[in-house]
């Protein structure tokens, strides 16, 4: 079985994001980037089913800048066999990403597609499921347990009620929850080991996918700074504050 994983390069989620003083989106100048944290968990995922005899092979694929390359670089260090970069400058709006990946997919043929449910730059939580849906497979979303036995998936999925336990069968395409896993930290020697895995650079035309946007970020705004606590002394205080505040 082979298992496809999608990363995207975002702003590192330890870094603080800057808004352009004209308001035309994020300041990227100088800004640390990483793999999606979500994506990390991903690529664990299917590191683990081959580590376990369910899969044969883990390919990784980028859509973006060629500086995606480091971030393939970093999942090929975890592990990964092969990465695939389509090159594509500027913004690509969750829809063409999933037309490039049915390219893709029809390309290497794997049994398995696992991604995070979202990226942390545009929280748009919309790839996976239209991938599914040009590629007429089942889908699992927002996963916190995933189980492969023979043709069939399990996969147990965090929905508000609770937790729900899902069987479908493959081949399909999974979206990663943050508490299916714990990704692994490469280490030096695979760093130095990823540097000589095989990295294919394609292009959005190579997939017939035209990458314009349909949509138009009109502005883009800091979240307001949210106002100091104030201290009082007793619980009467406090009654009278929230009652000043008309929240009582």
């Amino acid at each position: 079985m082979k298992v496809l994983v999608p990363v995207k390069r975002v702003v590192d989620a330890n870094v603080r994001v800057r808004v352009k003083t004209d308001g035309s989106g994020v300041d990227l100048s100088g800004v640390k980037m990483s793999m999606n944290p979500f994506d990390e968990i991903a690529i664990e995922e299917a590191l683990r089913l081959k580590e376990a005899g369910k899969a044969d092979e883990v390919v990784t694929v980028s859509i973006g800048p060629v500086q995606a390359q480091e971030t393939l670089r970093t999942a090929l260090a975890m592990g990964a066999d092969r990465a695939i970069l389509v090159k594509v400058e500027g913004e690509v709006e969750p829809l063409a990403v999933a037309k490039i990946l049915q390219g893709v997919v029809a390309e290497e043929g794997p049994t398995l597609v696992i991604l995070g449910k979202q990226a942390i730059d545009d929280d748009a939580s919309q790839t996976g499921q239209m991938l599914s849906a040009l590629l007429g497979w089942g889908q699992a979303t927002f996963a916190s347990k995933l189980e492969i036995d023979g043709g069939k998936a399990r996969v147990t999925r965090e929905v508000d009620g609770g937790l729900q336990t899902i069987e479908m069968s493959l081949p399909a395409v999974v979206t990663t929850d943050l508490r299916l896993n714990e990704p692994r930290y490469a280490s030096l020697p695979n760093i130095m080991k990823a540097k000589k895995k095989p990295l294919d650079e394609k292009t959005a035309g190579d997939y017939g996918v035209d990458t314009t946007p349909r949509l138009k970020i009109v502005r883009t705004e800091a979240p307001q700074p949210r106002p100091g606590g104030q201290m009082v002394p007793d619980v009467a205080t406090l009654v009278a504050k929230l009652k000043e505040k008309g929240i009582l």
